[in-house]
């Protein structure tokens, strides 16, 4: 039985109407392998000193509101599913709804898709 996190297929349309830009992921034997090491790097790092450290400063690296630690959960700031590491300098702590609103964007993707918005309106 297969992860379905690795039959991902993600139809992402840009925010401009005109256009059928999307982009897909498919979950190729590669990207499978990929996935599957950088979680297990993942336990080891949530288990670190290092990733302790950052759950106790209690903040959404996204929304910077107060959490409890135990209501973190750890980032990839390049989803590993497009090839993000399971890297200290990849890795932060997200409240739940700002790591389930991200899903596979990077930040600066949404950002640019959060200042395109005004533009449809005109």
């Amino acid at each position: 039985m297969s992860d379905p996190g690795f039959e991902l297929i993600l139809r992402k349309h840009l925010p401009m109407p005109s256009q059928e830009n999307y982009y897909e992921l498919d979950s190729g034997p590669d990207l499978q392998g990929h996935i599957r090491k950088e979680r297990e790097r993942a336990q080891k790092l949530r288990k670190s000193q290092w990733w302790a450290s950052q759950l106790s400063k209690g903040l959404c690296h996204y929304c910077r509101q107060p959490f409890p630690p135990s209501a973190l959960t750890m980032d990839h700031i390049v989803p590993l599913a497009r090839g993000g590491k399971s890297t200290r300098g990849n890795t932060v702590p997200a409240c739940a709804h700002c790591n389930q609103s991200k899903q596979l964007e990077t930040p600066a993707e949404r950002l640019l898709n959060t200042l395109k918005l005004p533009q449809q309106r005109s």
